[in-house]
């Protein structure tokens, strides 16, 4: 009886990455998807903004009865030109001018390079205590 020899030259088995690469794409789409839909929504301030045709009078009367406070790129606050301490004397001369000013507005001009969010931050807390008669100032 002849045995057969234990050495054949069986070719090295190939693995297919293909099939594996596309069900560990489907697994991370999956995966962002569901962190994009649980993900919490940033809270989201609404600007109205003034329409083209009467902005220029607009911007003639509103300045007069506005109070404005602007924001500057290193994120310090001024109002008539003095820089203020903190957040709440702010609040307090704002609620100041609402109270005395039954028309008046209050604009927030940030400066071209201020931080984004830092701006709205500050836009939210001033219509918290103004409310409607609180709006983002723009200076071309």
């Amino acid at each position: 009886m002849r045995f057969k020899s234990q050495h054949t030259d069986n070719p090295i088995p190939n693995i297919d990455l293909i099939p594996m690469l596309n069900v560990m794409m489907a697994v991370l789409a999956f995966f962002v998807f569901i962190s994009m839909t649980l993900a919490p929504e940033p809270e989201s301030v609404e600007v109205q903004l003034p329409s083209a045709e009467n902005s220029d009078s607009a911007t003639t009367e509103g300045a007069e009865t506005a109070f404005i406070a602007r924001l500057s790129r290193d994120g310090v606050i001024t109002v008539d030109n003095q820089p203020l301490t903190d957040e709440s004397a702010l609040e307090a001369q704002i609620e100041a001018y609402l109270a005395t000013n039954a028309t008046g507005a209050v604009l927030l001009i940030p400066d071209e390079q201020a931080n984004y969010e830092q701006a709205l931050q500050l836009l939210a807390r001033m219509r918290e205590i103004g409310g409607d008669r609180v709006s983002l100032g723009i200076v071309e």
